[in-house]
């Protein structure tokens, strides 16, 4: 296959137009969408987004030092968030939320970590 000035043409109002290499390709045909890709390339066309659309993920709510930092929802909801009361000296949660995280066990006197 050769690049004539027809399919150089051709190629470039596709792109600008917003084909894809691969519908480009098919479109010339003969040729594959690598190489639509590398004369593209070297012609200096711009590039352009990919036409994958990209989820972007909420940012995590921030967490205070030294805040309870019991999960509350559902992550990736709207209403997701952390318990946020003053947190136990030494542990990650509040009083309440340190009762449901730590069980005492059967032989001990102290809470399990």
């Amino acid at each position: 296959m050769e690049w004539t000035e027809e399919r150089v043409a051709t190629l470039k109002a596709l792109w600008q137009n917003g084909y894809s290499a691969r519908q480009i390709a098919e479109r010339l045909g003969g040729v594959t969408r690598n190489a639509v890709i590398g004369k593209a390339h070297r012609m200096g066309l711009s590039s352009r987004p990919s036409p994958i659309k990209k989820t972007q993920k909420p940012a995590a709510p921030a967490v205070k030092e030294r805040s309870c930092q019991w999960p509350i929802g559902h992550p990736g909801s709207d209403d997701f968030h952390f318990c946020g009361e003053a947190a136990e000296a030494g542990r990650p949660y509040c009083s309440t939320h340190c009762e449901v995280a730590y069980r005492r066990s059967s032989g001990s006197s102290e809470n399990a970590a």
